[in-house]
């Protein structure tokens, strides 16, 4: 699919940032949108056009008229904090449910071949009975973010039944690498890394021998190429076009620590166990399945990705 059209929401992200490398690497013509409330400008990539504006305002509309449509919408973009959901649903809501309403209608009017959606697998299953978890899992968030993510996937299959919408909804799970955040609370890795680097204490909520399902931004970003072109059958339920991503493997955070420990070779860092977190899971990690059906793998373990991620974190507070 090379010079097709494809726009980045939330691409000076994270994960968005190496999804909107990939892209372009691939050939295709790159727009990224992105408000940089906490994405970074330096993480968005050469050669996109980057347009700055929130996802839910009427810039989604000039942007898709003024391009033309696109071929493919990779939705990243999203308020993923659970406690500020918990604190400030409405705010939640306004972020991912009409960002995705403002996208979908902008697609609709201006021309949108494919829409890929970044749901949550760690948040839409709510306490799962089955680890690892298949994508059929009943649904229970615990959380408005988690309910907003499943609104999210709801409103895509009427769409796509009603009005013809391709897409898809990638469950991830625990995402970590270089470029993530050491100041939220979805970057467990990141932020221990700082902690070692720095010195510091490693503070764990709860026991730590709570798990999850810990994936390498580099085998998300092949699933996101992978789903962008792969051939799918009709949507006929919910979890027909979603797909989970992770290794389907759970590691608790206490071996996480012990892992990062010895690669940093700070092992006299002290760790202190304060009080865990209301509404926390257990226990997360996900079936994929599916996913390997169509020929994706895990390809980093974790070892090898919690090195490369500690060496960028090292490098970052270095100065290199």
């Amino acid at each position: 699919m090379p010079g097709k059209k494809v726009l980045v929401t939330g691409g000076a992200g994270f994960i968005g940032s190496h999804v909107a490398e990939a892209y372009l690497q691939k050939g295709f013509r790159v727009w990224v949108l992105d408000d940089l409330s906490t994405g970074r400008k330096s993480n968005i990539p050469d050669g996109v056009e980057f347009v700055h504006a929130s996802v839910s305002s009427a810039a989604v509309g000039d942007l898709f008229r003024d391009a033309g449509g696109f071929d493919i919408v990779n939705h990243h973009a999203a308020q993923i904090d659970v406690r500020r959901s918990v604190a400030d649903p409405l705010f939640d809501a306004t972020v991912n449910i009409d960002g995705l309403l403002t996208l979908v209608e902008a697609g609709r009017e201006y021309g949108l071949g494919r829409f890929l959606f970044v749901s949550s697998g760690g948040v839409v299953y709510g306490e799962p009975d089955t680890v690892p978890t298949p994508e059929p899992a009943p649904k229970l968030p615990l959380s408005p973010y988690g309910v907003s993510k499943l609104t999210s996937e709801h409103y895509l299959h009427y769409y796509h039944r009603v009005h013809g919408v391709e897409y898809v909804a990638m469950r991830y799970s625990n995402v970590y690498g270089p470029r993530q955040d050491p100041h939220g609370e979805a970057g467990v890795v990141a932020i221990f890394s700082q902690r070692l680097i720095r010195g510091e204490k490693i503070i764990i909520f709860g026991d730590g021998e709570q798990t999850r399902d810990y994936v390498f931004v580099e085998d998300v970003v092949r699933a996101n190429m992978l789903l962008s072109e792969a051939a799918l059958a009709p949507g006929n339920s919910l979890d027909s076009r979603a797909f989970n991503v992770g290794t389907g493997v759970g590691t608790s955070v206490n071996r996480l620590a012990a892992a990062l420990m010895k690669i940093s070779g700070r092992r006299e860092v002290p760790i202190e166990h304060v009080a865990e977190r209301r509404g926390e899971l257990r226990h997360s990690s996900l079936a994929v399945d599916k996913l390997v059906g169509f020929g994706w793998t895990s390809r980093t373990s974790l070892p090898d990705g919690l090195a490369k991620t500690f060496e960028y974190i090292a490098a970052k507070e270095e100065g290199r």
